[in-house]
């Protein structure tokens, strides 16, 4: 997209004060770094800011616009993505987390982790296993992010709603979500702009024990570093786990360039300085097919791909986030928002 075309939306976003910045370098704002230019980018936290912004947006809907939040599951092309991208962080002195009765109410843009701790601290359980997810909670609602045993659809009652495209910003019940495993019938225009999670009471000191036990967990069996999680979604039940498929094939070590499947987990993939989106896309090719031949399983992406072109995309993107009944879920969250008419 032309900066001729992003003109009158910038003007637009930069005279009610939001923080835009045209073709900014992209590779130090996700956990991969690496990765192009954004055409234009523009950076909201509070509610409000982000409730401006869909205003405006939703009268430019021949410009693509991309959320990335904090960047923690997403791969951006070595060439840049064109529109607009949109980055969420948490706004400053502003209560985390707010305890009504049973559920806790929570900005989209706060990260798992200070959900996990700032619950317990208030005396509420069941969400500790947030700890060990990087992203933001949008983020894993969206993706209906889980880990040991527990995932984003097992606790949310509401989150609220922002669409880029319509301006709307709607309450929307968790069973209007379309969750599944790793996904949901939220679009890439969407924001979740906070979200309402039942809990259950607990003692702080048995809280802190288990989040204390998960961090010990990762830090023994997952790596740090650069990284985006685990890149693949696991394939249907009974056909093991994407992590034990690749590992199978004795593919820990493999690298391209810069870019490796990790010695400690083979679902990660690892980058170190000099890497590019495209050695990443090279070792997730090279995994894919390798265990596609040995095992004959397709194994697809967890991780947001941004920027690349068609051919990337289908190749990695899941086909069950198109079923049936999931098409029908993205329709009706899509009327609901104000995205399509009737």
């Amino acid at each position: 997209m032309a900066h001729a075309d992003l003109e009158p939306l910038v003007a637009e976003l930069q005279s009610l004060g939001l923080q835009v910045v045209l073709n900014r370098p992209l590779t130090n704002l996700t956990t991969y770094a690496v990765g192009g230019t954004a055409a234009a980018s523009v950076t909201v936290s509070a509610v409000n800011d982000v409730e401006a912004l869909a205003s405006v947006t939703a009268r430019y809907r021949n410009v693509p616009v991309h959320v990335v939040g904090r960047g923690s599951n997403t791969l951006i092309a070595d060439d840049g993505v064109d529109g607009l991208v949109v980055f969420v962080t948490a706004p400053a002195n502003e209560a985390v987390i707010e305890v009504d009765g049973d559920d806790v109410i929570v900005g989209g843009s706060v990260t798992m982790p200070v959900l996990a701790r700032r619950s317990v601290k208030a005396g509420r359980g069941g969400l500790e296993w947030c700890v060990g997810i990087p992203g933001s909670v949008g983020g894993a609602v969206r993706m209906n992010a889980g880990g040991h045993g527990a995932e984003m659809v097992d606790a949310l009652q509401t989150a609220l709603v922002v669409s880029l495209r319509s301006g709307q910003c709607v309450p929307v019940p968790a069973s209007k979500l379309g969750m599944h495993f790793r996904g949901s019938a939220l679009a890439a225009h969407h924001i979740v702009a906070a979200a309402r999670l039942r809990t259950t009471s607990c003692e702080v000191s048995e809280g802190q024990k288990e989040i204390d036990a998960i961090v010990a967990w990762r830090r023994e069996h997952q790596p740090g570093g650069r990284n985006a999680g685990s890149v693949f979604v696991n394939p249907a039940p009974g056909d093991g786990s994407a992590g034990a498929l690749i590992d199978s094939c004795q593919l820990r070590g493999f690298q391209v360039g810069e870019a490796r499947v990790s010695e400690k987990h083979a679902n990660f993939i690892q980058a170190s300085d000099g890497a590019t989106a495209s050695d990443i896309v090279a070792v997730m090719s090279h995994v894919q097919d390798t265990v596609l031949n040995t095992h004959g399983i397709l194994l697809r992406s967890e991780v947001c791909l941004l920027g690349f072109d068609e051919t990337i995309m289908n190749r990695f993107a899941d086909p069950r986030h198109s079923d049936p009944d999931r098409q029908e879920a993205t329709d009706a969250l899509a009327l609901l928002m104000g995205d399509i008419n009737e």
